[in-house]
């Protein structure tokens, strides 16, 4: 399972989570380590959009919260990915491996998160 931020505004379009440039990157650093996105359930800690895109704030975290741990609780996944300082802030359901990562477009954006953030997924394909 990995978890974003919350839906930008092409996100919010087609309803449909990490679509734009962050998601393309995403998408070409999971097919390197061999993982197909498809058999991934992917989602955001803050279902909406935020106005002009600013970071959630805390109260926009809490009020989402209980909805990614029910998330969590019926998708039951082994391993959930948080990618950006937004997501670490997740509750943890027990019994789950929790991996804090950068936000794809932070890796895209900044040489030494993309390293880190590629060297995780290679990490990931192991414990996969």
């Amino acid at each position: 399972m990995l978890v974003g931020q919350n839906p930008g505004a092409e996100e919010d379009k087609t309803g449909k989570p990490f679509v734009g440039r962050a998601g393309k990157f995403l998408n070409k650093v999971l097919a390197k380590n061999g993982v197909i996105r498809e058999e991934l359930f992917v989602t955001n800690l803050v279902k909406h959009v935020t106005p002009k895109n600013r970071k959630p704030l805390p109260d926009e975290i809490a009020a989402c919260a209980p909805y990614l741990v029910a998330q969590v609780n019926a998708i039951k996944p082994k391993i959930v990915v948080l990618m950006g300082t937004v997501a670490w802030q997740a509750p943890r359901v027990e019994g789950v491996t929790y991996v804090e990562t950068y936000h794809p477009s932070a890796a895209m954006r900044f040489t030494k998160m993309r390293k880190r953030f590629e060297e995780d997924f290679r990490v990931l394909k192991e414990l996969l």
